[in-house]
């Protein structure tokens, strides 16, 4: 029988503060009593979700990176969940309007890295960005998609906003193959829209017969805004096997392939689906 045991980290976070969250979180990993092989961060874990890009991101070999790196080697597990990332993009304006040479300037992403034990990592950046609060105005949207294999399961990787938009996360099936069978968000969802976060993430495990995995974080940010958490394991029937309100809390759960593919062999829902393409 296939089995994925993921572990969601569900925590208040150090407004802008890197170290701090960093060490928060370690202590948090290193309290973990069950074996897993998945840990899931929230949504921008080491800021909080912040417009600061300019000061705050990091490059791939910045200290998140390598923490990450350091946690995934010695805990002999996967890392996921989303951060502040600059990368260098040579423009075409000539340097002082003279000189004709690129000038270097910085793309910033809210970027999800998917950190292995051994050092190599996968990242997706986030596509849709939250307007309402000006992430538009700092971050570059990314253009594809990113589904991690591990023991026989398939993860699609998306962030927060991304929840709202059903086409980005729909099972593009081949060959009546599904796509993915676990679909993570990461984020920071505030309490105000939380019956939409419910909803939405039981819409994802329903129409995609998939399990959907949400981690929130807790508490009110730098921005007087509240997040009550709410983070879920939900299964293909949109039956909850996980949700907790408010608290602070470090759940370990185990997923079985066995009962997902029961489902989708009884209920054959995905053959039915409409046949499509998502461009860039």
């Amino acid at each position: 029988m296939s089995h994925l045991t993921f572990t969601l980290i569900q925590t208040n976070l150090h407004w802008e503060d890197k170290a701090a969250n960093l060490q928060m979180l370690e202590e948090k990993i290193n309290s973990i009593q069950h074996p897993t092989q998945i840990i899931v961060l929230p949504e921008m874990f080491n800021t909080g979700f912040s417009m600061k890009p300019e000061e705050l991101a990091e490059d791939m070999q910045g200290p998140t990176v390598q923490w990450m790196k350091k946690i995934a080697a010695e805990k002999r597990v996967i890392v996921t969940g989303s951060m502040m990332a600059k990368e260098p993009v040579e423009s075409e304006a000539a340097s002082g309007g003279q000189t004709g040479e690129a000038v270097p300037t910085q793309h910033y992403f809210n970027r999800l890295i998917w950190m292995l034990p051994n050092g190599h990592y996968g990242v997706y950046d986030k596509r849709h960005l939250f307007a309402y609060a000006g992430e538009d105005q700092h971050y570059t949207a990314g253009t594809k998609r990113l589904i991690a294999s591990v023991n026989g399961f398939k993860i699609n990787l998306q962030v927060c906003y991304d929840l709202r938009f059903p086409v980005w996360a729909r099972q593009q099936s081949k060959e009546n193959e599904p796509e993915f069978d676990v679909l993570v968000y990461v984020a920071n969802w505030p309490e105000r829209r939380v019956h939409a976060w419910k909803t939405l993430l039981t819409a994802r495990a329903i129409e995609n017969q998939c399990y959907v995995i949400g981690v929130n974080r807790t508490g009110t940010d730098g921005n007087e805004i509240y997040h009550s958490g709410s983070s879920m394991v939900i299964d293909a029937m949109g039956d909850v096997l996980y949700c907790k309100e408010h608290d602070e809390d470090v759940h370990t759960i185990t997923l079985s392939k066995d009962k997902l593919n029961d489902i989708r062999s009884k209920l054959p829902f995905l053959k039915d689906g409409d046949a499509f393409s998502i461009l860039p």
